[in-house]
């Protein structure tokens, strides 16, 4: 897909993978429709787009709630124009073991409201925005490119279980809608990030991020720019269908 003058959506857009996912798109030509919850850190996103030369307009969203996620597309719509891509890479994380026990007596267990809140986000809101997506797509006869954001921890991570069975379902949820939507011109992908050098990462203590970045073949922590090259490519590769690009130097072998 050309992306001169088309509109993107990004969701999680204010920070981190999402705004470099942004940039890279903007500077490719495309205008960004960029959505977080932070209304501040969203507008400060903007204007640094925006000082860069690239046409970027700031939506608050939850995406996690049905509402939220159509007011937001309708006004992406009458203020930019129907997308014709849309990157869902906003997402959380409650970390907990299923169950931690000692002496076969039960201390901690995840507990439910963990589970739907990182479903909500990470699984619930990649399928709210991706349906506002195709239905702009294919109103206005539109392609267009739906590019879901998952991790490698898909395949399976102690103390996510909320978070790897959601970031499970997003590729699931590329495979299904590639097979769907081919037939109106939409194209999906699926992005799966290892350990990205962002702000989350940057609140580590020093020893543990030494100890992920020597489990890494590439013995360091990829960058922000490593996850929008990846998504920039879907976008670009017109034969790129319901496959998965993990982008994690080489940690999952």
């Amino acid at each position: 897909m050309q992306l001169a003058e088309k509109v993107i959506a990004v969701t999680g857009g204010a920070r981190g993978l999402g705004l470099a996912i942004a940039r890279q798109l903007g500077h490719a030509g495309a205008s960004i429709a960029l959505l977080d919850m932070n209304e501040q850190v969203l507008n400060e996103a903007v204007l640094s787009l925006q000082a860069e030369g690239i046409h970027a307009r700031a939506f608050v969203v939850n995406v996690a709630d049905e509402d939220s996620v159509i007011t937001a597309f309708n006004q992406i719509a009458t203020r930019m124009g129907p997308v014709s891509g849309c990157v869902s890479n906003a997402g959380i994380t409650d970390d907990a073991l299923l169950i931690k026990a000692s002496d076969k007596k039960v201390e901690k267990r995840m507990s439910l409201a963990a589970w739907q809140k990182v479903m909500s986000v990470n699984l619930t809101g990649v399928f709210l925005c991706g349906r506002e997506a195709a239905t702009q797509m294919i109103e206005a006869g539109l392609e267009g490119v739906i590019v879901n954001i998952s991790s490698i921890s898909r395949a399976g991570n102690m103390g996510q279980s909320n978070y790897a069975a959601a970031k499970a379902g997003v590729h699931a949820l590329t495979v299904t809608w590639g097979k769907e939507l081919a037939r109106y011109g939409i194209r999906t992908g699926t992005v799966a990030p290892g350990f990205i050098a962002t702000e989350m990462t940057a609140a580590m203590r020093p020893d543990m991020v030494e100890r992920i970045s020597s489990s890494v073949p590439l013995k360091r922590l990829g960058e922000p720019c490593d996850i929008a090259k990846s998504v920039a490519f879907i976008f670009d590769n017109d034969y790129f269908n319901a496959r998965i690009i993990e982008c994690d130097g080489g940690l999952r072998l």
